[in-house]
């Protein structure tokens, strides 16, 4: 049996609560469950007001922001490419995809894609507190999870020894599904 249940929340900072949580129900329909403010944090005591937003990312997961208004302003890790950290979040279909794209287009949201992942499809854009999304829609088949499923130990194991790209799902990148390495 598992340990973990499913993710609880996944928290970020943002610039501004009330436009980050009415950013995200515009443009994602998501459903704003839960506003939490304090001037002290409790697991430490500190003296550091904020507000924390809770949104429903659908299925029990839940997205939330910190909004800090004592804190320097919000700032990201300069070593790490803007494209390695993202939320992705999933959609039913890729005609939702495109759906979304071109409404967030409409409201004046630069959007990338959509990217052909061979097992999905999607799209990347960033919010109002400069976090980068990725909207994805599942793609592969049944045969193509159980050819990734085969070989991922042993990507995995090739990785950790070369830091160089295995070919294990070559057939990803080349349309064969022939996967062999």
């Amino acid at each position: 049996m598992a340990l973990i249940e499913r993710v609880h929340h996944v928290a970020y900072r943002c610039k501004d609560a009330k436009q980050t949580v009415e950013w995200y129900e515009k443009h994602l329909g998501m459903h704003f469950v839960l506003a939490i403010a304090e001037n002290e944090v409790p697991s430490t005591k500190a003296p550091d007001p904020y507000m924390h937003v809770f949104l429903d990312a659908g299925n029990g997961n839940v997205l939330a922001f910190f909004e800090l208004p004592s804190q320097p302003p919000m700032g990201r890790d300069t070593n790490t490419p803007d494209w390695v950290q993202h939320l992705a979040l999933k959609v039913d279909s890729v005609a939702t995809l495109l759906a979304t794209k071109a409404k967030l287009e409409a409201a004046g949201i630069a959007v990338v894609g959509p990217t052909d992942h061979t097992i999905f499809q999607s799209i990347y854009f960033f919010d109002p507190n400069g976090h980068r999304l990725e909207l994805a829609a599942d793609t592969g088949t049944p045969a193509m999870y159980a050819k990734l499923d085969a070989v991922k130990r042993a990507m995995l194991d090739e990785w950790a020894r070369t830091k160089r790209a295995p070919t294990h799902a070559q057939w990803m990148h080349d349309g064969s599904m022939a996967g062999s390495h």
